[in-house]
């Protein structure tokens, strides 16, 4: 969710050529209109500006889904009008919720026996289950402190610098310390020594990650595990780990068992994933498993019977649609274990065309890993002419949605591209992309760098000032003008468009 703000100040109503057939008069933009309009006029008009959305498909910024099987679509709209919540209506829907549950857990190897049910809950996305693990981790840790007689007014949770921001959305609106192990050149992931010298009395839980949303990179939970089992035999405590297994937890199984992440570790007592990452589902579906029951405090269990019968429940959201689950339950009795498998490996092999690629350009630094999520992450050897952004920026001429950012402390200084390999990102397109990114490199060769601009432009300022006088112009003014100058001649040198 983002905040409303208003997109344009200039037109405060909706105009459509093609709903001229059906409706003349404009429609307010920020208000209910007075009357109504024909369906076809409503569905033409938001028809039209939807038009203007990106390509999803070329969104190499996203984690999600964005494509699935014609048979699975039918599905989701047989059962978009169900309330998940509503479980003794939709009792077949809770039992395929129940058993994605139990399939999760298995395959994060919890601790089960063969009578025995897992303990677990479908969740909007990862961002709610990770609030409702965290919430368990603090619940558990203050009542052991209350029971000890000891202050539980200040709990802290330690991460990587490289958290993804639900992590700080759950430290800040519980009021939870969020302690961060700042990153280092050349290695963008949570240092499981640095972590564990972190932690004290008041820790509720490590979290790791597996798939680090900056590079892909699984952190090394093996190693935080036993560093954190030998700091709890020194110090009496029993501070647990949490993993954030959003974009890592359908592809090491597959890709990676004999990786020991999961509930093989001792002190792993809680795992999120998204199922609408790499469990192959359209937004929005996360799970959250605990070891037992003992790792999930009964006073967080809320129980309910006005719907019908006493229902158990615990998460943030009330109503929710049951679509997502129902297709998480397909994905998975469809595709099984070798179905999993072969998608993994193929987004694998698509990650390494890509690489090489770029690699092959010699213009590029390849950042993320060949384990882990399948995703390239690559930075420009050379900054001395243009950078991360204006490569993001002129794909966009091409469609392709390329996001660059900075790292977090204490790496802010290296900017990366990254292009997440998904289901549908075929080799193909991977050998076009780097077609594209190609030409975008040929085409900056020929501008000026915005560097080299700036500093004309701030001396032609500058020797402005000291002839005429004039009062010192704003930081913001100074940008401004270099901009228009740049801009001005990347105009003056265009010769031909893209489409």
């Amino acid at each position: 969710m983002v905040l409303s703000k208003t997109a344009s100040e200039s037109d405060v109503s909706i105009h459509s050529t093609f709903a001229s057939r059906y409706v003349r008069t404009s429609l307010p933009r920020f208000k209910i209109p007075e009357n109504s309009i024909p369906k076809e006029a409503a569905y033409q008009i938001i028809n039209d500006e939807l038009m203007l959305d990106g390509n999803p498909r070329l969104n190499l910024a996203s984690f999600v889904t964005t494509w699935m099987e014609p048979e699975c679509d039918k599905l989701i709209m047989a059962s978009i009008n169900k309330n998940y919540v509503d479980m003794d209506e939709y009792p077949v829907t809770t039992e395929l919720q129940n058993r994605c549950v139990n399939m999760i857990a298995h395959l994060f190897n919890a601790p089960l026996g063969d009578s025995e049910t897992a303990v677990g809950v479908g969740t909007v996305g990862s961002s709610e289950a990770i609030m409702l693990a965290g919430l368990a981790f603090k619940r558990k840790w203050q009542n052991k402190r209350k029971a000890e007689g000891k202050p539980y007014d200040k709990p802290n949770i330690v991460t990587g610098a490289n958290v993804q921001v639900c992590w700080e959305k759950f430290a800040r609106y519980f009021e939870v310390e969020l302690k961060e192990v700042k990153l280092r050149d050349g290695y963008y992931v949570m240092d499981p020594v640095k972590a564990v010298e972190m932690v004290d009395e008041n820790t509720i839980c490590v979290a790791a990650i597996l798939g680090s949303t900056l590079n892909g990179e699984f952190e090394d939970v093996k190693l935080l595990n036993d560093l954190l089992l030998k700091k709890n035999e020194e110090t009496g405590w029993d501070t647990s780990i949490h993993v954030d297994a959003a974009s890592g937890g359908f592809i090491a199984p597959f890709l990676n068992p004999e990786l020991e992440w999961d509930f093989r570790l001792p002190l792993v007592k809680s795992i999120n994933v998204s199922g609408h990452k790499y469990g192959l589902v359209y937004a929005g579906i996360g799970w959250v498993i605990w070891r037992s029951k003992e790792d999930l405090p009964e006073e967080l269990i809320f129980h309910i019977n006005y719907l019908g019968a006493d229902q158990p429940t615990f998460t943030l959201n009330f109503s929710k649609g049951s679509s997502q689950v129902i297709a998480q339950y397909y994905q998975l009795i469809r595709l099984g274990h070798e179905g999993y498998r072969n998608i993994m490996e193929n987004c694998r092999e698509n990650a390494v065309v890509l690489k090489e690629g770029l690699e092959k350009t010699g213009r590029f630094n390849i950042v993320s890993k060949d384990d882990g999520v399948p995703l390239v992450a690559f930075s420009l050897k050379d900054h001395s002419l243009h950078d991360e952004f204006e490569v993001s920026d002129y794909l966009r001429r091409f469609g392709w949605i390329v996001p660059a950012y900075t790292m977090p402390p204490d790496a802010q200084h290296v900017t990366v591209l990254r292009v997440v390999i998904r289901e549908d990102f075929s080799r193909t397109l991977a050998e076009r992309l780097v077609f594209d990114i190609e030409k975008v490199l040929h085409e900056l060769d020929q501008l000026p760098s915005k560097l080299t601009t700036a500093a004309k432009v701030t001396a032609v300022v500058d020797e402005k000032k000291v002839r005429n006088g004039a009062v010192k112009k704003t930081a913001l003014e100074t940008q401004r003008e270099i901009t228009d100058v740049w801009m001005k001649f990347v105009q003056a040198r265009k010769t031909n468009g893209v489409c």
